[in-house]
């Protein structure tokens, strides 16, 4: 049985016919939930655009789309969770970052094809409603919506006694965006000559997770708590470093570069994720010697004894997005990602081909 506290749109808890007393009685307490979103508040209203309609206690998020400045808008949408890094964030009991996370993972889905994000729902399932936990969780969501310039419209927050653990949740999200249909960006923008430039990750983001916890936690016996001196940090603080939210950043090269395809790196990996967005006599040939992965992932790899084809199918290694342009617009693509603070490189190039990505080479040592 769940218990709503409904979008963060309503908060309230739809007691679905059950009385007060017999809802306790299951489980649900509905006066922890009615806290969560007292403390919650004062960030949610960050997280907002001029376009919002209505506020707190509604039962649906209103958006008004000013048709006017749109020749022939298309709708972009997306849907994602973090996955196991939950896991990671749940053992030590830290829940203010994996929320920036599930922004990233929809919203850079959305910028990919050009699209402005415009706003997000949440749904978050408990094992228990601990309000403090709860604000913390979409709080984080709050934060990273605020980085990426869209709005928290409205979600969900459903306590599941009985089916998960006390202290467990599990967090979703979708994204709306919007892009213009001539200015759509994909394969059939990418030409011959165009050339690959990559976006520093922030670290591990969201992906890849379960075989991390299978060779550092379950395999290597390595403790969360312990500090790794090439960290500077403890395993875990390194492992719950947010994912980068590229949303903005892509949006700026869209404004002043002539743009052909983002891919964002996530499941798969960079050459998997970068043929998504590839035509199919065209292949881009990326050099490994071009940058040098972050030790976490060294760590992985050496601990594990993982062969490096399966590293660069599961991590980002590095790259968390990667942008295609035109030979004359790459040193104003990069001068606009390093004046906001993102480190970029070149990484390939796109030749004649059968529509793969292809790594080649070695990195630095």
């Amino acid at each position: 049985m769940t218990s709503p506290i409904r979008g963060r749109t309503s908060y309230t808890f739809d007691q679905a016919g059950l009385s007060a007393s017999s809802y306790a009685a299951a489980g649900v307490n509905i006066e922890a939930g009615d806290r969560a979103v007292e403390l919650m508040k004062d960030k949610l209203t960050r997280a907002h655009r001029p376009e919002v309609m209505g506020g707190i206690g509604g039962f649906a998020g209103l958006f008004r789309l000013d048709l006017r400045k749109y020749r022939e808008p298309l709708l972009a949408s997306s849907t994602d969770g973090v996955g196991t890094k939950l896991a990671i964030a749940q053992a030590m009991d830290k829940h203010d970052t994996v929320g920036i996370d599930l922004v990233g993972m929809v919203v850079d889905d959305l910028v990919v094809c050009g699209a402005e994000p415009l706003f997000m729902q949440d749904y978050l399932a408990v094992g228990k409603v601990v309000p403090e936990r709860v604000a913390e969780i979409v709080g984080g969501i709050a934060v990273g919506c605020e980085l990426a310039g869209c709005a928290l419209v409205g979600g969900e927050t459903a306590e599941h006694p009985g089916m998960m653990a006390d202290d467990h949740y599990d967090i979703a999200g979708t994204g709306v965006g919007v892009v213009e249909a001539d200015t759509l960006l994909g394969a059939d923008r990418v030409q011959l000559g165009d050339v690959v430039i990559a976006m520093e990750a922030s670290g591990v983001h969201s992906n890849g997770f379960s075989l991390v916890r299978h060779v550092l936690l379950a395999g290597a016996g390595m403790r969360l708590e312990a500090h790794i001196g090439e960290f500077g940090t403890t395993l875990g603080e390194e492992l719950l470093i947010p994912t980068r939210i590229y949303s903005k950043d892509c949006l700026a090269v869209i404004e002043e570069t002539d743009v052909h395809a983002f891919a964002h790196v996530t499941g798969g990996g960079l050459a998997a994720n970068l043929a998504r967005v590839l035509p199919s006599h065209l292949t881009a040939r990326l050099d490994r010697a071009t940058w040098t992965p972050p030790p976490v992932f060294d760590l992985v790899q050496r601990t594990g004894r993982v062969e490096r084809a399966e590293m660069e199918r599961t991590f980002n290694m590095g790259v968390g997005m990667v942008a295609v342009v035109p030979a004359a617009d790459v040193d104003r693509a990069r001068a606009l990602l390093t004046a906001r603070h993102l480190r970029s490189w070149v990484l390939g190039e796109i030749v004649a081909g059968d529509g793969s990505a292809a790594l080649e080479g070695v990195h630095p040592s």
